[in-house]
């Protein structure tokens, strides 16, 4: 072997991958350090179904990353496979050609990623290069494959990925990004027109493209598309799968809710291991609602292992996925038996009291259409005019509107009620807010879907103790467990109980109500902060 190669084998620093920059917020590489974690965590549960076993020293398993980008995870198996294999192929280009032709394969996600991940496992941009550790290949491409393809219009939209044609239907020498993996009705016969063969893999893992714009809400419009590699990858039947995907799962959304469904009752997930923070897995990249991976076991029927990273801290429960009457998956293992106190005295909904989104029928960046007005906002109140709530704080955010251009609800106008913004991102905070804080709706007045309405109330007492309530980290503690993004819509209030509102509320009178427990009482106040007085909005007295 060559210097080089062996250089790169022993795997010394500096490492390049550790550094090259992203391809962008939904294209993210994977730094050699979680991908490591990733393997370490495959390399127990081989172990562990194996009779102690390494993964490692096993010259039969194959391994696929449908989705390789910078090629860490091929590189870093190769690596590991090149010193457990050591004993049953001592000569060591024999051993390395054996890896490469015969158990680590690839498909890029586009050309420039394909090449990339060739030079990271192969020394070479072609397999067959000078400078290409291996020496077996008769093609430059190896076995990481990469060919451009086109999308499958359906009308406007890829019939596969849903991809908008406005965005995607691009001229030669773009790239499309039409993801071989998940563009084709048999994953099976697409693999074996790309490998040759019967492809049956042991171990699939990589950390796939996130999302694809749709082409609609003026090119901003975002449709994810990772859980359709999760979902191709199991019709391949792999002993093990593991990815590395946005933790927006857990409380569904758009595209996801059949996906979560799926996910949270399948038996042979055995690990998840969830970062709220998606900067500690990676550095720069902001990804609402954070980040985790999972471990598949095909042969597996059993409870998973949960465990949840905060500030390096990882904590670890055997539990299901789905709580009895849950239908969203809980990431903090400690909210569980909070959670079930909670839970047990059967009471109300909080989220009977919250509006759907777009209380009154208004979307500031709508034209008009069948019960949805883009309002004229005036700035001057007129005799019919109701004050009208938009776009941010209440201070800076409020104009009139006349009644008559209400378009549903209106009998909440004249009513007391509460506002919430529909949306808060705090971008990794902690501990967190939650919510932004909610303001007294007096009579006479509405908002756009800016906002969400809680209510509407007979006198204004009521509305302000909902408001004390709101205010107190129990209520934003048990909002936090379903808010997994900055949206924050009628739902996300499912687990908060309802309360005798001729009161008012204090976290203290909820925590004995509810026999919280000291250790408890930390957890939440450790994950949630008190609302800062710097927001505080000045009631109105009307």
């Amino acid at each position: 072997m060559t210097d080089q190669a062996s250089f790169t084998l022993r795997g010394r620093n500096p490492d390049v991958l550790t550094c090259i920059a992203n391809l962008s917020n939904d294209e993210v590489f994977t730094p050699p350090e979680f991908a490591n974690r990733m393997l370490d965590t495959l390399a127990e549960a081989w172990a562990a179904n194996h009779g102690g076993k390494n993964i490692w020293a096993d010259p039969t398993v194959t391994f696929l990353d449908p989705c390789t980008k910078s090629g860490v995870f091929l590189r870093e198996i190769t690596s590991r496979l090149n010193q457990g294999l050591e004993k049953a192929i001592p000569d060591r280009q024999k051993r390395v050609d054996h890896i490469l032709t015969q158990q680590v394969f690839g498909i890029g996600i586009t050309q420039i990623t394909g090449l990339l991940a060739r030079r990271s496992l192969y020394c070479s941009k072609h397999a067959t290069g000078k400078h290409s550790i291996a020496k077996s290949f008769a093609s430059d491409d190896g076995n990481i494959w990469f060919k451009r393809l086109k999308h499958t219009w359906d009308g406007d939209k890829c019939q596969f990925c849903g991809a908008g044609k406005s965005v995607f239907d691009r001229a030669a020498g773009l790239e499309t990004h039409a993801y071989a993996f998940i563009h084709t009705d048999n994953i099976k016969t697409r693999l074996a027109e790309i490998f040759g063969g019967n492809m049956q893999f042991d171990v699939i893992i990589g950390n796939p493209p996130y999302q694809l714009n749709d082409g609609g809400g003026m090119g901003t419009s975002a449709l994810p598309i990772y859980q359709l590699f999760v979902e191709q990858a199991k019709k391949l039947e792999p002993r093990y799968l593991s990815m590395v995907i946005p933790s927006r799962w857990f409380s569904g959304g758009r595209g996801l809710d059949e996906f979560r469904e799926k996910m949270l009752k399948d038996s042979r997930l055995v690990r998840v291991i969830d970062f709220p923070d998606s900067a500690e897995v990676f550095p720069g990249i902001d990804l609402s609602g954070g980040v985790c991976y999972f471990l598949w076991e095909r042969d597996s029927l059993g409870k998973c292992a949960v465990t949840t990273v905060v500030k390096g801290e990882p904590s670890t429960m055997e539990r299901p996925l789905l709580e009895e009457g849950a239908e969203t998956f809980i990431r903090y293992n400690e909210a569980i038996p909070i959670l079930r106190k909670i839970r047990k005295l059967k009471e109300e909904s909080f989220a009977e009291l919250v509006s759907a989104n777009d209380p009154f029928g208004f979307d500031v960046r709508a034209e008009n259409s069948y019960r949805r007005v883009k309002p004229i906002i005036n700035l001057e109140k007129s005799q019919d005019a109701v004050a009208l709530y938009y776009n941010g704080w209440r201070k800076d955010g409020v104009g009139y509107v006349e009644k008559s251009t209400v378009q549903k609800n209106s009998e909440w106008i004249g009513k007391h009620k509460v506002y919430i913004a529909k949306a808060y991102g705090e971008r990794g905070s902690f501990p967190y807010l939650v919510l932004a804080k909610p303001f007294l709706g007096e009579r006479n007045s509405c908002c756009t879907e800016t906002y969400l309405l809680v209510g509407p109330f007979a006198n204004k007492e009521v509305a302000k103790n909902v408001i004390s309530y709101i205010e107190t980290r129990f209520f934003r503690f048990l909002v936090l467990l379903i808010k997994n993004t900055q949206n924050g819509m009628k739902k996300v209030y499912s687990f908060v109980p309802s309360q005798d509102f001729q009161q008012e509320w204090t976290d203290e009178k909820l925590y004995e109500k509810y026999k919280i427990t000291k250790p408890e009482i930390g957890f939440i106040e450790r994950m949630v902060r008190l609302l800062s007085e710097e927001n505080e909005e000045t009631e109105s007295d009307e």
